[in-house]
């Protein structure tokens, strides 16, 4: 198997100078590529676990999001070892089996390149509603949250607090904090931290001026089709003081639409062409990159494992689900250009859909020397390309479904021109690169 060619293991990650993306200690801009395995530690033994990193590191997925204290029965029901997390469902007594195997998984990602989004615990394990699975105080939070600081201080590891859970009293704010704390005395804060919330909602409502919170995490969640799931990321865009943002859990691959809504029909599922559509209105919207889920994967879901959510195909017959494949061709396209220096530039766009499910978004590079249109529904618009800084601009369609380019024009600058996509409708989306003819960036 090809394993992650699209990156080198360069160290710890940093906020970047320009504070809208990620990078490594040695400036390399790092595009955050996330997958849902929230029970990947829970309910896959070792050999399953590296079939399942080894599959995403081939795709170009950057960071794999897990939980170690996991949601179904992530207490009370053993890992595949026949291993518990904690001691008398104690925060104060890990279990050094099941944290072993933590270890194996966390190795074996960064061996293939890649960062585990690490949620220390489920919310409903610290949430203060009335509900009995609630374990944590401030005091204990504290102190599990320093034990795996110090534990996966020198790991390839992102702390993600939260687990589809908001702050909504006092005392939770003081555990979430307390945790925090205890990460950053742990691990000497190496490794950068942020907030999964409850969907649909946004780590800036309660904590973007916390000084622990280093990017924002949104979960624009899976209530509805075309839902822009962009206008979330443009919220934090605007924020000061500025950070880095993203979607940590949009509308999952295969995972019925809206299942929370009342009434909802179970067949109706989402497809690869949601994903893509959520995928690129975030990226483009300013998103520091982008996480991608599939239903029957992120609860790892096989015939042996109940509750099943939803779910009848096994975690390892979905791996290979169009939409994960073209995750990778997103990640391709943008770090194809200097992506680090696009903007969003929905100026540049004349004419165009602004609203509804073929909205048109625009990125332009802070040098005027290259953009990026993408068209949701494969609808026409009109560019000012009085924009760029070059006197001539190449024109190519990219096909985000299978990653081909398609060059067909170069032209002045001085004039305004509209653009048709190869095609239109639900399912065809485009994206549209307009580049100095200079600049010889790759076709890809």
């Amino acid at each position: 198997m090809q394993l992650n060619t699209f990156q080198n293991k360069r160290g710890k990650l940093k906020v970047a100078a320009n504070q809208r993306h990620l990078a490594f200690a040695d400036d390399t801009p790092f595009f955050y590529l996330g997958d849902t395995a929230w029970e990947l530690f829970h309910r896959l033994n070792l050999e399953e676990a590296k079939h399942y990193l080894g599959n995403r590191a081939a795709k170009g997925f950057t960071v794999i999001q897990a939980v170690v204290l996991a949601e179904l029965g992530g207490l009370d029901v053993p890992n595949a070892n026949g291993d518990l997390p904690l001691k008398d469902r104690d925060p104060g007594q890990p279990n050094e089996a099941y944290f072993q195997h933590v270890d194996d998984i966390v190795a074996y990602a960064e061996n293939l390149g890649m960062f585990i989004g690490m949620l220390p615990t489920w919310g409903a394990y610290w949430k203060k509603d009335g509900r009995d699975s609630s374990i944590f105080t401030p005091e204990n939070a504290f102190s599990y949250g320093r034990f795996l600081g110090e534990r996966y201080r020198d790991s390839a590891i992102i702390w993600i607090l939260g687990g589809d859970q908001d702050i909504e009293n006092e005392e939770e704010a003081a555990i979430i904090e307390a945790m925090a704390r205890g990460l950053k005395e742990g691990d000497g804060g190496t490794n950068l931290m942020t907030f999964h919330p409850r969907g649909t909602g946004r780590s800036a409502d309660k904590l973007h001026h916390a000084s622990w919170l280093d990017f924002n995490m949104c979960q624009s969640s899976h209530g509805a089709r075309d839902h822009d799931n962009g206008l979330f990321i443009e919220q934090d865009y605007a924020l000061e003081p500025v950070k880095p943002a993203l979607d940590g859990e949009p509308r999952y691959e295969t995972i019925p639409v809206g299942f929370y809504n009342k009434g909802y029909a179970q067949n109706e599922r989402f497809d690869d062409y949601d994903v893509r559509q959520a995928a690129y209105w975030a990226v483009m919207a300013g998103a520091c990159g982008h996480t991608y889920g599939h239903n029957c994967v992120w609860q790892m879901f096989s015939a042996k494992h109940q509750p099943a959510i939803w779910a009848n195909i096994p975690w390892y017959a979905s791996l290979d689900h169009p939409g994960a494949f073209q995750m990778g061709l997103l990640r391709r396209l943008f770090e194809s250009r200097p992506f680090q220096d696009l903007q969003p530039a929905n100026h540049l766009l004349l004419d165009a859909p602004r609203h509804g499910a073929a909205k048109v978004k625009a990125m332009l590079a802070k040098t005027g020397d290259f953009a990026f249109i993408y068209s949701a529904r494969g609808e026409s618009f009109t560019v000012d390309k009085s924009v760029f800084s070059a006197k001539r601009v190449k024109a190519i369609w990219f096909d985000p479904r299978y990653g081909c380019t398609y060059f067909f024009h170069t032209g002045s600058t001085v004039a305004l021109q509209t653009f048709s996509p190869p095609s239109s409708g639900r399912g065809n989306d485009w994206v549209l690169i307009l580049e100095d003819e200079q600049a010889n960036y790759p076709l890809l």
